[in-house]
């Protein structure tokens, strides 16, 4: 006599289970395409603002290393060529054009202390209206790419401190 098991009765077998597609990982996998392409798509243009973000960020480190710090930063990172004004406490960059776009970054600093100081950083992004009123600043960066050039910033703050002892 053969002894059947109870799990071979529910079960169909492997070969019949192969045959079968799953939809549940496909419906997934497609809803996930179709949210990241709608996602995608609104990054590209920006949303429209009237005035441009600002963030700010306090180093251990004196004004001059930080301004030259910022400097070398927009320049590596092709924000815009750099010019540190010292006197108004500050380092601009030239507009960076691309199609219709162009960026400029600005970033004023301010001395907290003797050993702190506050970095607050704008970066103006543009897009080239198509009525002729000019430009139209537009939000492209998002507070991740703003940790991104403060992070870039601190690890060249160390490196300007290195090169003078």
């Amino acid at each position: 006599m053969k002894m059947q098991f109870i799990h071979g009765l529910h079960r169909p077998g492997r070969s019949e289970a192969k045959k079968r597609p799953r939809p549940f990982p496909l419906l997934i996998l497609i809803l996930v395409a179709v949210s990241s392409l709608f996602l995608w798509s609104c990054m590209e243009e920006g949303e429209p603002i009237d005035k441009p973000d600002q963030l700010s960020r306090v180093y251990e480190a004196k004004e001059k290393f930080v301004l030259q710090a910022i400097a070398k930063v927009f320049n590596e990172k092709d924000l815009g060529k750099a010019t540190i004004n010292a006197d108004a406490h500050e380092v601009t960059s030239d507009y960076v054009f691309k199609d219709e776009w162009r960026t400029r970054s600005l970033a004023r600093v301010r001395q907290v202390n003797w050993k702190e100081t506050e970095v607050t950083l704008t970066i103006i992004t543009e897009k080239k209206t198509s009525k002729g009123k000019g430009w139209e600043m537009r939000r492209l960066l998002g507070v991740d790419q703003y940790k991104k050039v403060f992070k870039a910033i601190e690890s060249q703050i160390y490196r300007e401190m290195y090169k003078t002892e």
